[in-house]
């Protein structure tokens, strides 16, 4: 169940489609300017909550269903599988949503607190949260009061709702965590290779022996066309070769591209990778798991809600270099030299990509949810 632009997706895993009927699509379920966090919070969660709840409802009405599984940013897919009785796993393919003891919140972009001073930073920053989601408290309240559901003490109580709270994140890579709740548990990244992605022809020279360079930029419409110039006229003056993937909103008719970077809208990163030693990216967090799955370090330039959290994590596991998305052309030139000849990032990012293939090979996902299932019907 997914917005219509998925269907292909859906169709080419041999899965039924159905498409939101009241609920959001497009971009009015992932409002493009995320720079008023409070708005797109009310606008993309809290806002459509009844919508999405009542469509799942609909949904488990009209065939049999042992279990829901929704992104955890869906709060409106829980509140209709629990007015349904049914099991219901939050995934979460980023950072928790939910505060985790001893670790800095999402969108903090804290490192993992290694002083009392910075355990106690963390926890205040986790109570920030905390109280910001409360703020939407009588909102799903009342979503919940429409489904005959009573009403939460706090907001993060929603995650104690959901039987499973997953993370589609490596645990090696992500900050430790002094417990977890009993329904939260790590999965690995889900990685798979969209349906969308095409072929592979590269464009650079085979016996060039310069080092090559991905550029991997943001899927979504985040405004990233004046980061996305800076960056690739950065590798412009760099004995380099380099590929930047712009994603589908950047026009690549206005960049004024390099000779040594060849601007593509997609191309598949798992092949790609075989080929860079190195990658620049914003840090979304999939391809930030790719990269150091590949043993790729990378400089990372965050612009989006979650993607200081990835870059927070590559620095402090020394994977990669952080800098922020107004930096200048000097200052990326001068930290992809270092990457490139600095051997310790390269080092550290083969040893947490291999914890994380490790990870990924024993992902308990499935498991998780076939247990949640048994779990509901012994009770």
């Amino acid at each position: 169940m997914a917005d219509p632009v998925m269907q292909s997706e859906v169709a080419s895993a041999d899965c039924e489609f159905v498409f939101w009927r009241r609920a959001p699509t497009g971009i009015d379920a992932d409002p493009t300017d995320s720079s008023d966090i409070r708005d797109w919070f009310q606008k993309a969660v809290f806002g459509p909550a009844p919508a999405y709840a009542a469509d799942i409802r609909d949904e488990i009405g009209r065939i049999p269903t042992d279990a829901v599984i929704a992104i955890d940013l869906l709060f409106g897919a829980v509140l209709g599988a629990e007015a349904a009785g049914v099991p219901i796993a939050m995934l979460a393919p980023h950072v928790s949503l939910r505060p985790l003891p001893g670790t800095p919140p999402i969108t903090s972009g804290f490192v993992q607190p290694q002083t009392p001073k910075e355990r106690i930073a963390a926890a205040a920053a986790s109570e920030g949260w905390a109280c910001f989601l409360n703020q939407f408290l009588p909102l799903l309240n009342e979503a919940r009061a429409g489904l005959g559901l009573c009403g939460l003490d706090k907001t993060v109580d929603l995650f104690q709702r959901a039987d499973r709270y997953l993370l589609a994140i490596s645990q090696t890579f992500d900050f430790a965590a002094d417990s977890l709740p009993d329904n939260v548990r790590y999965v690995g990244p889900l990685l798979d290779q969209p349906n969308w992605s095409k072929g592979w022809e590269a464009p650079w020279p085979m016996d060039s022996g310069r080092p090559r360079v991905l550029v991997a930029c943001s899927t979504g419409a985040q405004g990233q066309d004046e980061l996305v110039q800076r960056i690739i006229s950065a590798l412009g003056t760099l004995d380099v070769d380099a590929v930047a993937t712009i994603g589908p909103h950047v026009d690549s008719r206005k960049l004024a591209a390099p000779r040594n970077v060849h601007p593509l809208h997609g191309a598949p990163h798992d092949l790609v990778m075989k080929e860079v030693c190195l990658v620049v990216t914003q840090g979304g967090h999939g391809t930030v798991s790719r990269a150091l799955i590949n043993g790729l370090p990378q400089l990372v330039l965050p612009k989006g809600r979650d993607q200081g959290d990835n870059a927070a994590r590559v620095v402090s596991k020394g994977a990669g270099l952080r800098l922020p998305s107004s930096a200048r052309e000097a200052e990326i030139a001068d930290a992809v030299t270092r990457l490139l000849q600095e051997p310790c990032y390269r080092d550290a990012a083969r040893r947490l990509g291999g914890a994380m293939k490790d990870e990924m090979a024993a992902s308990g996902l499935v498991d998780e949810l076939e247990a949640m299932v048994a779990n509901r019907r012994v009770v």
